[in-house]
C-alpha cells in the first residue's frame, strides 16, 4: 500500500469517526429533550425532562396550522407538533447560552415581533418566562400575533436552581402563572404540574450533585453510569408508591387560548 493509499485510508478513518461522533452528539441532544429509557441512564435532567416531553406531547398533536415557538432555542420539540403547517422560530440575539445549535429565524428586539397583527394559529414557549423580566409587556406581544381563538402552549420552571445568569429573573407558582395570563387577555384551558414532590426534590439533589462535581469528562461519565443511572431508576420507584403531593414540582404546563373577542380590549376601553 503506498503513501497516497494510506493517506486515504486515515481521512476516509476520520470522516466516519467524525460522522459517528455527529451522530452521538444528536442523540445525547435528543435524550435530553425527547426522552426515552436511555435518558434514564445518562441524563442528570432526565427527570425534569420526562416530565415536560410527556407534558408536551399530550397537547401538541391538537395543536394546528401556523405555529411560532417563542425562545426557539433549537426548536427541541417541533417534531411533536405534527399538525403544523408551519414552525417558526424567534429568539433573543443576546442570552444565557449561545446560539451555536439554534435554529433561530427571527430575532425579537424584547419590545416588538417582527409580525402582524393576528399572524399565528398558536404560540408556543418551553422554560423561557423565568428569563423574561417585563413580563406584561412580552404577553400583550405575544397576543397581538396570535389570532383570535389561537392557542398558547407554555412551560416555565418552578423548583429549578438559577442558569444562564443574569438572564435568570423569576420563578412562578401555577396560580401566579394562571393569573398572569388571565391578566393579559387569555382563557386557560388548562394547568398541569410535570412532576410530583418526590420527583422534584430528587431532581434537585441530582442537580447539585452535578454541581458539586470536578469538571472533567472521565468522572462525569463516570458519575452518569454509576450515580445518575441509580438515582434516576429509584426515583421513578419510589415515586410508584409513595403518596402524591404536588406543592413542589419541576415545572407548570399552561394550555391557554386567545378569546375569538378580545375580553382584554374591551375591559382596556371600558
Amino acid at each position: 500500500m503506498g503513501n497516497d493509499d494510506v493517506i486515504g485510508q486515515d481521512q476516509s478513518d476520520q470522516t466516519t469517526l467524525n460522522h459517528m461522533w455527529k451522530k452521538l452528539k444528536n442523540r445525547l441532544h435528543r435524550e435530553a429533550f425527547i426522552t426515552s429509557p436511555l435518558a434514564i441512564v445518562i441524563s442528570p435532567v432526565y427527570i425534569v425532562r420526562n416530565g415536560l416531553y410527556r407534558s408536551i406531547l399530550d397537547v401538541a398533536p391538537s395543536i394546528k396550522g401556523d405555529v411560532l415557538d417563542f425562545g426557539c432555542g433549537s426548536k427541541p420539540y417541533e417534531k411533536l407538533f405534527t399538525n403544523a403547517n408551519s414552525y417558526i422560530g424567534v429568539d433573543v440575539e443576546v442570552t444565557g447560552h449561545n446560539h451555536k445549535n439554534s435554529r433561530v429565524d427571527f430575532y425579537f428586539d424584547g419590545k416588538t415581533l417582527p409580525f402582524p397583527d393576528d399572524h399565528f394559529d398558536a404560540v408556543v414557549a418551553f422554560e423561557v418566562f423565568e428569563h423574561v423580566f417585563n413580563i406584561d409587556k412580552t404577553i400583550t406581544e405575544i397576543r397581538r400575533v396570535l389570532k383570535p381563538g389561537g392557542q398558547l402552549l407554555i412551560t416555565i420552571p418552578f423548583a429549578l436552581y438559577e442558569h444562564e445568569m443574569p438572564f435568570d429573573f423569576a420563578r412562578y407558582t401555577s396560580s401566579g402563572i394562571k393569573h398572569i395570563f388571565e391578566k393579559n387577555g387569555f382563557g386557560i384551558l388548562e394547568i398541569k404540574k410535570t412532576t410530583t414532590f418526590f420527583m422534584a426534590t430528587c431532581q434537585l439533589f441530582i442537580a447539585y450533585l452535578t454541581h458539586i462535581l470536578p469538571k472533567n469528562i472521565f468522572i462525569s461519565r463516570l458519575f452518569q453510569l454509576f450515580l445518575i443511572f441509580p438515582l434516576n431508576l429509584i426515583s421513578i420507584l419510589l415515586n410508584t408508591v409513595l403518596p402524591k403531593r404536588y406543592e413542589l414540582f419541576c415545572s407548570s404546563v399552561v394550555w391557554g387560548i386567545k378569546p375569538t373577542i378580545d375580553q382584554h380590549q374591551l375591559h382596556q376601553k371600558s
